[in-house]
């Protein structure tokens, strides 16, 4: 396996972020800022990370919150 040592986001799993932003931002947060239901109707990390694995636009759109979060210093490691 190649080293990415550019990449944030290597070696960091959809659940892990999820959870993050979940613990700081709320479900609320999440969906108000990307608007799938998996985020408002009764949300749960497993629900809400089946669906993510299934559409990468909505996953991209986490990863890049989980990213802006990580430049603001909410690495919450």
């Amino acid at each position: 396996m190649s080293k990415q040592p550019n990449n944030p986001l290597h070696g960091v799993t959809l659940e892990s972020m999820l959870t993050k932003l979940v613990e700081r931002h709320g479900w609320e947060a999440l969906g108000a800022r990307i608007r799938i239901r998996c985020f408002t109707d009764d949300p749960s990390i497993k629900s809400s990370l089946s669906y993510l694995r299934k559409t990468p636009w909505a996953r991209q759109k986490v990863e890049a919150w989980y990213l802006y979060d990580l430049g603001r210093g909410y690495e919450g490691a």
